[in-house]
């Protein structure tokens, strides 16, 4: 297993890769969801930037971190939104596909705010190892992954690229599709010891447990890092230098729950950039979290990110 302690120098210039998907979300709100051959009225619908390392890009542009979005874009109308959004956006377009068709996220969201995920996947999951040329890598001390990208024909030689990169600290949030990636590609990333980053239900799933805290030592046992679970409107806990803490939650009115693990993992990757211990920056993300699912998008707007990290990004010197 890697040396857990030459992954963890991180500073405020250290550049973080983002790999993942950038899409289309078309968020449908629902009044349940549909059973089946049940035929639903859906209560409205719209389009928005989405996919899980263009939120996490996000988090990181409102801290005024280094980073860089590494998420191909393809071809199709879903491919012309997300190039027309990123552009609009002053973002750097990764590479494009011009043969491949950029996928998209279909977002069922119920009154209570929670979301349900149809994803149709397409360029934004695909990587090739020629892309990652020094240039991109120069700066770089830190990789997030999702995981999706690891179900995709291009796996074997994006987990063969973060072996090449073992100095790197990764931060790895596979979600629920942990339990469908290669056991082979989980334990080789496994091995180079990154941050985890599961919900409870996910991460007690994942290792057969029924107690959070058996889950969390299990995971660290297995990765040799940080382990870090959040537990919905409760709070987030997490294996810290052998030891567990737990961070209440903060209050919020939920619109929906669209981006908010998303939000909170990169708002970890920045606090822990800023010199936080990981309980401080499991306190700053979770506030950031509740801000997420108080709004209608996936996105924070500057105000309202700065607003609900107030007295620790700033106030505390960071």
């Amino acid at each position: 297993m890697a040396d857990f302690f030459q992954h963890t120098q991180l500073s405020p210039q250290g550049k973080t890769l983002v790999f993942g998907s950038t899409v289309v979300d078309v968020v449908i709100k629902v009044p349940s969801l549909p059973a089946t051959a049940q035929d639903v009225n859906i209560l409205s619908q719209h389009h928005q930037l989405g996919g899980c390392a263009h939120n996490v890009a996000h988090i990181l542009s409102l801290a005024h971190l280094p980073h860089q979005l590494c998420s191909p874009v393809g071809c199709g109308i879903y491919g012309e939104f997300v190039a027309r959004a990123l552009q609009e956006k002053n973002i750097p377009i990764f590479t494009r596909l011009a043969d491949t068709a950029n996928g998209c996220c279909y977002c069922l969201v119920e009154p209570s705010g929670e979301r349900t995920f149809l994803s149709h996947h397409g360029a934004e999951y695909l990587f090739q190892r020629e892309w990652f040329t020094q240039q991109v890598l120069e700066g770089a001390d830190s990789i997030y992954i999702c995981g999706l990208e690891l179900e995709e024909e291009t796996s074997p030689d994006l987990v063969a690229f973060l072996e090449e990169q073992c100095q790197l600290q990764i931060f790895f949030a596979p979600g629920p599709r942990i339990a469908t990636i290669s056991k082979d590609f989980l334990n080789r990333i496994f091995a180079l010891s990154p941050i985890l980053h599961l919900n409870e239900e996910e991460a007690c799933s994942f290792t057969g447990t029924k107690s959070l805290q058996d889950a969390l030592f299990q995971l660290h046992e297995k990765t040799g890092n940080d382990v870090i679970v959040t537990q919905g409107a409760e709070g987030a806990s997490c294996i810290h230098q052998g030891k567990i803490h737990f961070v209440s939650g903060k209050k919020a009115s939920v619109v929906n729950t669209i981006g908010a693990g998303d939000a909170h993992i990169g708002t970890i990757i920045a606090g822990l950039h800023l010199g936080m211990e990981l309980p401080q920056a499991l306190e700053v993300a979770n506030a950031v979290s509740a801000a997420v699912v108080s709004v209608a998008g996936a996105s924070l707007s500057y105000e309202t990110f700065h607003q609900a990290t107030s007295g620790y990004f700033q106030t505390k010197g960071l």
